[in-house]
């Protein structure tokens, strides 16, 4: 049985805060995209996962990414039965404020087969 989730948080580029909610036993880290002041686009973790899996994540994950700065607001769920999703990528846009129609993007990864534990080979 999949353990339940989990909350950590992380910052952009330009110092905004996030809040996550993931599953342990399949998130591995969740990256930000951003445009930076200069017209190019940087990319950054926001949040890794601390813990090993322990556990099968289940057929069913979620991920909750809010950041209330900027309005966002969105949860992922996806049904992954066989184990074959690696990444998720999600793109938003700032819906208020001085940053309305700014893009950011994330990029949700699972923990690789690899360091799963259980000698199953994908």
């Amino acid at each position: 049985m999949a353990r339940h989730n989990r909350e950590g948080q992380g910052e952009d580029q330009h110092g905004r805060r996030y809040l996550i909610g993931y599953q342990p036993d399949w998130f591995h880290q969740i990256k930000v995209a951003r445009g930076l002041d200069t017209g190019r686009q940087s990319t950054k973790i926001l949040l890794r996962n601390p813990d090993p899996p322990e556990a099968d994540p289940g057929p069913r994950v979620r991920t909750h990414i809010v950041a209330p700065e900027l309005g966002i607001d969105v949860e992922v769920m996806l049904r992954d039965a066989g184990r074959v999703v690696r990444r998720i990528t999600v793109e938003t846009v700032v819906p208020d404020g001085e940053e309305k129609g700014e893009t950011v993007s994330f990029v949700v990864s699972r923990i690789p087969d690899s360091r799963r534990g259980d000698g199953r080979a994908s």
